[in-house]
C-alpha cells in the first residue's frame, strides 16, 4: 500500500480574500499575543525580544536580508498607587472600549495575563469590532489629504 492511499484526501480551496473586518481581528490578535508574550517575560523577568526580518542597503551597495530585534512597545503601565493599566491599541490609536473608557485597571501581573489572554479571544469573536472599526477610520482620516 502507498504512502498516499494512506492519507485522506479532500477537494479544497483556500480562500485568498478575508474580509476586512477578519484582517483587522487577526492584526489586533497578533498585536495582543505579543503584548502577552511580554508580560509572561516580564514576570518571569527574562528579556522578550522578537527577530524580525529586515532588507537593507550595505557598504558595496548590496541589497541583503539581515535579522533585528523587533521594538515592541509596552501597551499596559503602573500607576502612583501600585496598579497596572492597560489600553489596547490598534496601529497608533487607542481603543476606546466603553464610552469615555480607554483603559483596564489591574491589580497584578497575573490580572494582566489573564486579562490579555481573554482580549484576545474577545477580538476574534469580534466584540470590538466598532472600536476597531473606529480606530481605523482615524488611521485613514490621517492620511487623507
Amino acid at each position: 500500500m502507498s504512502f498516499i492511499a494512506k492519507l485522506k484526501l479532500v477537494t479544497s480551496k483556500r480562500e485568498r480574500n478575508l474580509s476586512p473586518i477578519m484582517l483587522r481581528r487577526q492584526k489586533l490578535a497578533t498585536k495582543i499575543e505579543e503584548q502577552l508574550e511580554l508580560a509572561r517575560c516580564q514576570k518571569s523577568g527574562t528579556l522578550y525580544a522578537p527577530k524580525r526580518l529586515k532588507t537593507v542597503t550595505n557598504e558595496s551597495g548590496e541589497r541583503v536580508v539581515v535579522e533585528t530585534t523587533k521594538r515592541v512597545k509596552e501597551w499596559f503601565w503602573k500607576t502612583p498607587n501600585n496598579k497596572i493599566n492597560l489600553s489596547v491599541r490598534y496601529g497608533s490609536k487607542t481603543l476606546e472600549l466603553a464610552k469615555g473608557k480607554n483603559a483596564i485597571e489591574l491589580g497584578t501581573q497575573d490580572e494582566l495575563i489573564e486579562t490579555l489572554a481573554l482580549l484576545q479571544q474577545v477580538v476574534i469573536g469580534g466584540e470590538l469590532d466598532e472600536a476597531i472599526n473606529n480606530a481605523s477610520d482615524k488611521l485613514r482620516a490621517g492620511f487623507a489629504k
